[in-house]
C-alpha cells in the first residue's frame, strides 16, 4: 500500500518592504552624490581655469586654445600684476570697507531685531514691515541724492561714503535673519534671566549675543561677497586712486583702445579673490561651531 503526500505548490515570495526601501535609499544616495559632484565641478572648474590661465605665458594664451592646459608655467604675470596697478592698496581698501560695513550691519541688525522680536513695543510689526520694504528698494535711486549730501557734508571720497550705503541697503535682510533666529530662542531663557535681575542690556550681551554666533556668521557670509565686489558705490563716491577698491583697481589692467593684458589680469583676480576665499573657509568652521553650540527650541 502506497501513501502519496500532496505538497503545496511553491508561491514566489515578494521582496520585503524593507528591501525595497533599502534599494530606493541607495538610488537616492547615488543620485544625490552625482548631483553634488556636478555642482562641485561647476563651482571649482572656473577657479582652476583662472589659476591655470594666470600662470600661462602671454604667447601661449594668445596662440592656443584658451581652455587648454598651459604648455609652460610662469609667475611673471603676478609680478606684472603688482607693477601695473596699485593692487596691494586696493586689497587693503576692500578689506577696510568690507569689515566696516559688516560691523555696522551686524551691530545695527542685531540691536534692531532684538528690539523688534524680544523686547517688543506697540508698533513693532509696522516698523518691521517698513524695514522689509527696504529690500525691494534699488540702490541706483540713492546715488545722486547721496552724492549731493556727501559733497555738502564733506564725506565724499572717504571710506565712510562707501561703508554707509552698503550697510544701509544690507540692513533689512540682516534684521529679517536675526528676527527669525530670535523667534526660536525659548522665552523661558529670557524669563529666567529677568528673575535673576538681568536688564535688557545684560540679556542682549550675555544671552542673545552668544547664541547668535551662527546667525552673525551667516549674515557676514551673505554680505561679504557683495561688499567685496561692489562697484557702483565705489565708482560713484571714490575720486582718488588711494581709496580705490578691488573692482576699481582691476580697471587699471585695461589699456588704450580696450587692450587687455589677460594673463596679468587673471593673476590680479587670483590675488584679489584669495583673501575672500580664506575668510569664507574660516567662517565656515565658525558657522559649524555656532550651529553646534546654538540654542535649540524645545
Amino acid at each position: 500500500m502506497t501513501i502519496t503526500v500532496k505538497t503545496r505548490p511553491s508561491v514566489p515570495t515578494e521582496p520585503s518592504s524593507q528591501g525595497v526601501r533599502h534599494r530606493r535609499l541607495d538610488v537616492h544616495q547615488t543620485l544625490t552624490r552625482v548631483i553634488v559632484a556636478l555642482i562641485v565641478v561647476v563651482q571649482v572648474y572656473p577657479l582652476v581655469w583662472l589659476f591655470l590661465s594666470s600662470v600661462r605665458t602671454e604667447q601661449d594664451f594668445a596662440s592656443r586654445n584658451a581652455f587648454a592646459l598651459p604648455s609652460s608655467i610662469t609667475f611673471d604675470n603676478y609680478v606684472r600684476a603688482f607693477e601695473t596697478g596699485n593692487l596691494g592698496r586696493n586689497v587693503v581698501n576692500s578689506f577696510i570697507v568690507t569689515m566696516g560695513a559688516n560691523l555696522l550691519i551686524v551691530l545695527l541688525g542685531m540691536m534692531a531685531a532684538f528690539a523688534l522680536e524680544v523686547l517688543g513695543f506697540r508698533l513693532s510689526r509696522l516698523v518691521r514691515g517698513v524695514f522689509l520694504v527696504g529690500i525691494i528698494v534699488p540702490v541706483q535711486i540713492a546715488l545722486v541724492p547721496l552724492f549731493i549730501d556727501y559733497s555738502t557734508v564733506g564725506l565724499l571720497d572717504t571710506y565712510g561714503s562707501i561703508i554707509i550705503p552698503l550697510a544701509g541697503f544690507a540692513l533689512p535682510m540682516s534684521i529679517y535673519l536675526f528676527s527669525s533666529f530670535y523667534g526660536y530662542i525659548p522665552r523661558e531663557t529670557y524669563e529666567a534671566a529677568s528673575l535673576d535681575g538681568a536688564g535688557p542690556y545684560r540679556v542682549f550681551t550675555q544671552i542673545t549675543f552668544p547664541l547668535s554666533i551662527n546667525t552673525i556668521v551667516t549674515v557676514v557670509m551673505v554680505n561679504s561677497i557683495f561688499i567685496w565686489n561692489d562697484f557702483i558705490f565705489a565708482n560713484t563716491f571714490v575720486l582718488s586712486d588711494g581709496l580705490k577698491t578691488v573692482p576699481l583697481g582691476l580697471q587699471n589692467y585695461i589699456g588704450a583702445m580696450g587692450n587687455v593684458d589677460w594673463t596679468a589680469t587673471f593673476a590680479a583676480v587670483c590675488i584679489t579673490i584669495t583673501p575672500l576665499l580664506l575668510v569664507f573657509l574660516v567662517l565656515n568652521k565658525a558657522m559649524i561651531h555656532g550651529l553646534e553650540s546654538g540654542a535649540t527650541k524645545g
